[in-house]
């Protein structure tokens, strides 16, 4: 169940949403002013890499 990341287009807010499913992006609204002007940011992701010293998984947004 992934984390979403967003920026709102209205207010220019970056925002993370918890989202059960991909459909449920078309409900998504800005949480400082409600606007439903809002695009979903581009995530790389990494996990955890072959020189031990990574455990978890580090994400970068970009846009």
């Amino acid at each position: 169940m992934p984390i979403y990341e967003f920026k709102c287009e209205n207010c220019g807010k970056e925002f993370e949403k918890f989202l059960l499913s991909y459909s449920q992006i078309k409900d998504v609204k800005c949480p400082e002013c409600n606007s439903e002007k809002v695009v979903k940011k581009v995530s790389a992701c990494s996990i955890g890499g072959d020189t031990g010293t990574s455990t978890g998984s580090a994400c970068t947004s970009f846009g």
